[in-house]
């Protein structure tokens, strides 16, 4: 009996013995079908049939069928091929199957597990194992249960997840599964696909999910392949762009380099502290030692330089001895030279007034003829581009192959109404709260406006022009709609389908809220599959993606979002001026209905291509009366200052007004004669010449004639010397100093027009021109003027009414009352010897925190600075910073000479299978990872893999009529339509060679239906440059877009990332590849701004020191001061510019140049009489040139300048405030600081010692003369 099994394990036996028996059972009754071919159709879903209800076993199937099974299911003909699908399903199956098809085939696993899940769907003879028809009628099975193996679902749905559409820059799921592809899990995916409101499923598919049996179903859960495996008919694993574990580790941004710090300190600031504290101590000890040292020796800086009694004494009684070095007798000749030749000029022009004003007036006149052929340039490309400069070639690359970049009209729509409202879905779900921007009466309203703007017509050259005639319209001809961005597009832009709603009395099921949370989710979808089945494509033919068409959302919470934004595309052209025309004449009354337009529940910013052009062009309209009233305030100060009244009876007779007015026109002359020689040459104009030049002209125009007429006022006639005579020599003493300036502005113009920069080289060439026909006309023309004005005073006339005449008396010569002050007053006081050395700690200071902050000065050009104070545009930007959401498109161009023909050109560009780790699009991919590094925001668009998906045997895209080989939509219905490449494994792979160029015509001109999604009419039409005939591809782009931008610093760094990743792609592709997007020819010039800057700077500063050096006798050290003085001006300037906001770009660098110039005006004079002064020492010399010179510098310059620069601060516009009256100001100020009280004192302590040549030679000149007296006085 031990043998007999206790009564637990007999039970235990029979249980088992009734498992194995109900397993054998269920394993025999699995061999039977659930369903086989197809019968009725199907009642919610038009044009899809039922299959018909079987439960026998498999049948064979037919031979017609079978190429078919290895075509939808390679690798599963189960043995005997006795399937439960005949033929017709397999048809169904497959073109049900094409989007999947097309999209996901570029992952081959991917694709592989979603075939096997459909193809044991359809055709498993192992059907009722894993299968339930739960609802059947007569001979339709009406609705089906489907178990299917949860370890299958997630590792089909992580096989896809990653799966790129190359056209639409999303994943492909996001297409696929219902739902953004964020949201899509491997439940709610294949509960999508087996969902009859996707308008596939014939009847209800209903997926159950589970790893063991259920109710006596064993799910399905055959093998899958993972996404960086490869599959046993030899596809290779997916690429990295489709599949992340074929990636290597994910791309690690660089880490931001730390601020620089010293201590915890700015390091700059710290460097100049310690370097300021230094020559502190420094100056201080060598100041104190020398003060020590000369009471000592019972010496004083305020001796004369050389004892009297020494030999070598410039004042000793016997002259000869003194022995002057070569250098200072070139000095003495070169000078001797200069004063002879301009006496000679001076005397020639008082005595032959007429010949000389006639004959200046006669080569004026000549020169701005000119006028009648100029040309302004508005365009800002030729304004801020150069022609040779690479972003500019590279625009012109991209436009002469692919056609300009699109024009764009964009309204930015918000609501000053703040509530939200909560939308309950019926189905169920967690409330969803909307944004007021989102009301429906909102959206109705919306739709009002965007239809009105469809319907605008404008006038050109008596022609009607409507948007249809110049809007971008991808599907053209077939699809003449216009691309519209607009989230209105998701209801087709028709007030009914945003009005369509599904429901009874009780209960809404459907409405615009449904649609539209779809939709931000699956935009390219043609069925919502809520149960109102409306598209979300757009009637143009493609999607719109919510990031463009939203505002103001968090996250991808597009139902949040604050603001609508539609954008207008319009066709531009290259060189068709008529087509063109009619753009602009649109956007013109585009802008023009927008002014007016009304609507109290709405605020709209808006903006066209047109639009900163005209508001730039109005802005200096608008300016014209500031900038005249700015002159008009110099001028009237220079005709009454420019006169020295002795008494209040001669006043009139005194008074210079029509001098001052005429040396005004000579100023204007100049500026007129320049306009006019460079306009002759073809050189356009620009606004920055127009409204920078006559400001710099005039103020070394108006220096220079107060130094004449002042130096006038101050001297005494010699005995017997006649009018013309005296005019000569004071000519002759001060035209040098007007020609030594005068000349080096003019060379560090000329050589300012270096610059790659046209703005800066435009301005350079024509100040440069018309500062020295400005120093010819005064030399000349001003001169004979001022003969006959002096003539006229003596005669005792009266000012501007010559013909009447005053009484005989005698006048009395007094010195002005500036000069006066400068002599007796100012002078002396700024060159005190406890005053000196604060002004130099004190300017040093200055100079040391202006190094220090130089670093700090923001480069680029707020775009908002360019618009007048109520321009319409300043709300767009401000709302374009605050609400979009994405940046500028960027084009990856591949240039011409690529061959695509071959594997490997192919496999160095794309993305999908088999392509190179270090493609174009893998790189730019990656790049798209690390977006905040990069700003690189997507995925780019490829049209080589979009080709290689849409060639594919198994798509039905690619077909021709078999008669003709012409192209053959997938929509069409014909039997002679075959496919293009064989279903034979080399028909499987890439089209080479020749077939590669035969079919992509095809692809190019395919518009894109519910049958083939890749067609590449409308996203790639213009991406490929193919050669005539269809012979070779050429140039080709692949699209992606930046990301988030809003200050000058994020379009900098995107331009520079952008090129850096075009550069890595080239050297990896051994081909050049550049990146391309609209806004880099504008913000190209700040990559080397700061380079451009110190190189004109640089340039400037070595010409004013050549020719200084030359024109004041070879004086090298006179030179250096002078050049130190305006470096210091113009490290000063950086200064201000950090203080006041005023960034660098190329309108401060015009300043900046300009700065140059004038503070030569400042320094030179004031130099040049310094070394000339017969003064005994430093001090004296430098008191007698401040004196001398400082009231004319003063006068001429400053108080000329000061109350024209006052008026600009009234301009309404911001670039006139900032870049011309905050920066005129600082010049101004900061010329006039260092070149009246830094430099006298510089000169004071470290000036050149007195040339002995030029001291003898004076002596000797003056020997006998009142100015003998003068001197040893």
């Amino acid at each position: 009996m031990a043998f007999l099994p206790d009564r637990g394990g007999l039970v235990g036996f029979i249980l088992l013995v009734v498992l194995l028996l109900e397993g054998h059972f269920r394993w025999v009754a699995a061999q039977h079908c659930v369903w086989y071919d197809e019968c009725g159709e199907s009642e919610k879903v038009p044009g899809k049939k039922y299959n018909c209800n079987y439960t026998g076993p498999p049948k064979p199937l037919a031979p017609e069928g079978h190429d078919l099974l290895t075509e939808l299911c390679p690798g599963y003909d189960y043995g005997s091929r006795n399937l439960c699908c005949n033929v017709d399903q397999l048809r169904t199956l497959k073109g049900s199957l094409q989007l999947p098809l097309q999209f996901l085939s570029r992952c081959p696993a991917c694709f592989s597990n979603l075939m096997n899940l459909f193809c044991e769907l359809t055709c498993s003879p192992r059907q009722s194992q894993f299968m339930n028809a739960t609802q059947i009628n007569e001979s339709n099975v009406l609705e089906v249960q489907y178990y299917i193996g949860q370890t299958f679902s997630n590792a089909m749905f992580n096989a896809c997840r990653d799966v790129e559409a190359p056209s639409s820059n999303v994943k492909a799921l996001s297409l696929l599964c219902g739902k953004d592809a964020k949201d899509c899990n491997a439940t709610n995916w294949i509960q999508y696909m087996f969902d009859i409101n996707n308008g596939q499923a014939p009847f209800p598919i209903i997926p159950v999910f589970s790893d063991f049996p259920v109710a006596g179903y064993i799910p399905m859960n055959n093998k899958t392949y993972g996404c960086s495996e490869g599959l046993e008919d030899g596809s290779g694993p997916c690429s990295c762009q489709d599949c992340t574990k074929a990636c290597g580790p994910k791309p690690v941004p660089p880490p931001v380099p730390p601020p620089w710090t010293i201590n915890g300190m700015d390091a700059m600031t710290f460097i100049m502290w310690i370097s300021y504290t230094a020559f502190l101590f420094v100056f201080i000890g060598t100041v104190v030692a020398a003060w020590c040292y000369r009471k000592r020796t019972i010496m004083s800086e305020y001796e004369p330089i050389l004892d009297s009694n020494n030999p070598l004494s410039l004042n000793s009684d016997n002259p000869d001895t003194v022995k002057a070095s070569c250098y200072e007798t070139l000095g003495e000749r070169f000078e001797n030279t200069l004063r002879v030749v301009f006496s000679f000029w001076g005397s020639f022009c008082v005595r032959n007034p007429g010949l000389v004003i006639l004959t200046s007036l006669a080569l004026v006149a000549i020169s701005s003829g000119g006028l009648f052929y100029m040309n302004i340039t508005t365009d800002p490309v030729e304004l801020w581009s150069s022609p040779g400069s690479q972003a500019r070639q590279e625009k012109d690359y991209f436009d002469s192959h692919f056609g300009p970049f699109f024009r764009t009209a964009q309204l930015i729509i918000t609501t000053p109404l703040n509530s939200t409202f909560i939308y309950s879905p019926y189905i169920g779900g967690s409330d969803v709260p909307f944004g007021a921007i989102l009301d429906k009466d909102i959206l109705d309203q919306v739709l009002d406006l965007q239809l009105d703007i469809e319907a605008l017509v404008a006038m050109y050259e008596d022609q009607n022009v409507t948007l249809k005639d110049i809007c971008l319209a991808p599907l053209a001809p077939y699809n003449d709609n216009c691309t519209i961005l607009s989230v209105l597009n998701y209801f087709q832009n028709s007030h009914d389908v945003l009005n369509h709603s599904k429901g009874d009395e009780f209960y809404v099921y459907a409405d615009y809220h449904s649609h539209f949370l779809y939709c931000v989710s699956a935009p390219a979808s043609l069925d919502d599959t809520t149960a109102l089945h409306d598209p979300c494509l757009g009637t143009f033919g493609g999607p719109v993606f919510p990031w463009l068409a939203l505002g103001g959302y968090d996250s991808t919470n597009y139902n949040n979002a604050t603001g609508l934004v539609i954008t207008f595309p319009i066709n531009n052209y290259l060189n068709d001026t008529v087509r063109l025309g009619k753009a602009r004449a649109w956007e013109k009354e585009f802008i023009r209905f927008m002014k007016d337009f009304k609507n109290p529940n709405l605020t709209i910013a808006f903006s066209s291509e047109r639009s900163i052009e005209d508001e730039i062009n109005r802005e200096s309209n608008s300016d014209i009366s500031t900038v005249v009233l700015s002159y008009g305030i110099m001028f009237i100060y220079i005709s009454l200052a420019l006169g020295h009244i002795h008494s209040g009876r001669r006043i009139l007779v005194d008074s210079k007004i029509s001098l001052g007015i005429a040396g005004i026109f000579i100023v204007l002359s100049s500026v007129s004669s320049s306009l006019g020689i460079f306009s002759y040459a073809g050189i356009p104009l620009t606004l920055i010449v127009i409204e920078v030049i006559p400001f710099l002209v005039l103020a070394v125009g108006v220096d220079n004639i107060f130094i004449i007429v002042q130096t006038y006022q101050r001297d005494e006639r010699m005995p017997q010397e006649e009018l013309h005579q005296q005019i000569g020599r004071i000519l002759g003493d001060v035209a040098p100093s007007m020609f030594l300036s005068s000349f080096s502005e003019t060379v560090a113009f000329f050589l300012g027009a270096l610059s790659n920069m046209p703005a800066v080289r435009t301005f350079s060439l024509f100040a440069g021109l018309a500062v020295f026909i400005d120093f010819l006309l005064q030399i000349s023309c001003f001169v004979s003027l001022l003969g006959l004005d002096l003539k006229r005073q003596e005669a005792n006339r009266l000012d501007i009414v010559c013909c009447l005449k005053l009484q005989n008396d005698q006048e009395t010569r007094t010195d002005s009352i500036l000069f006066r002050f400068f002599k007796k007053c100012y002078a002396p006081f700024i060159l005190k010897q406890w005053l000196r050395p604060i002004i130099v700690a004190v300017f040093v200071g200055a100079l040391s925190f202006s190094i220090a902050v130089v670093n700090k000065v923001e480069i680029g050009l707020d775009q908002k600075l360019s618009m007048p104070d109520d321009s319409y545009v300043l709300q767009y930007f401000k709302n374009m910073s605050q609400y979009l959401h994405t940046g500028a498109p960027v084009y990856f161009v591949v240039e011409d000479g690529l061959n695509y023909s071959s594997l490997e050109g192919q496999n160095a560009v794309c993305g999908g299978v088999g392509c190179n780790n270090n493609s174009l699009v893998q790189q730019v991919y990656s790049a798209s990872l690390i977006s905040n590094y990069s700003t690189i925001a997507f995925t780019p668009s490829s049209w080589l893999d979009d080709y290689f998906d849409w060639v594919k045997p198994q798509s039905t895209c690619c077909r021709y009529y078999n008669a003709t080989g012409a192209f053959c939509n997938a929509s069409v219905v014909d039997p002679s339509c075959v496919h293009c490449r064989p279903l034979t494994q080399s028909g499987k792979q890439r089209p080479v060679g020749d077939d590669f160029m035969h079919f992509l015509p095809m692809f190019l001109s395919d518009n894109p239906n519910i049958k083939c999604g890749k067609g590449g009419h409308a996203a790639y039409a213009t991406a490929v440059d193919v050669y005539p005939n269809n012979t070779k591809v050429g140039a080709s782009y692949f699209m992606t877009f930046h990301g988030i931008m809003k200050e000058s610093s994020d379009y900098i760094d995107a331009l520079k990332m952008a090129r850096m990743l075009a550069e890595n792609i080239s050297q990896s592709i051994d081909h050049k590849v550049f990146a391309y997007s609209v806004f880099y020819v504008f913000y190209e010039q700040y990559l080397t701004i700061a380079y451009d800057t110190a190189f004109n700077l640089s340039v400037s500063l070595a010409a004013i020191f050549v020719v200084t050096t030359v024109l004041l006798g070879f004086e090298i050290w006179s030179a250096v001061l002078v050049c130190v003085t305006i470096a210091m001006i113009l490290v000063n300037m950086f200064g201000v510019m950090w203080l006041w906001d005023i960034s660098l770009n190329a309108v401060s660098l015009v300043n900046l140049v300009m700065a140059c110039g004038i503070s030569v005006e400042f320094c030179s004079h004031v130099v040049r009489a310094f070394s000339i002064s017969m003064k005994k020492t430093r001090v004296e010399r430098a008191e007698e040139a401040l004196a001398n010179m400082g009231s004319s510098v003063f006068s001429g310059i400053t108080l000329t300048k000061f109350g024209g620069i006052l008026i600009l601060a009234l301009s309404k516009s911001q670039i006139f405030q900032v870049f011309y009256f905050r920066m005129y100001l600082a010049i101004v100020l900061l010329g006039a600081a260092h070149g009246l009280i830094f430099l006298p004192v510089l000169l004071s302590y470290v000036g050149p010692s007195a040339n002995k040549a030029k001291v003898l030679a004076a002596n000797k000149r003056f020997l006998g003369t009142e100015r003998e007296r003068l001197l040893n006085y």
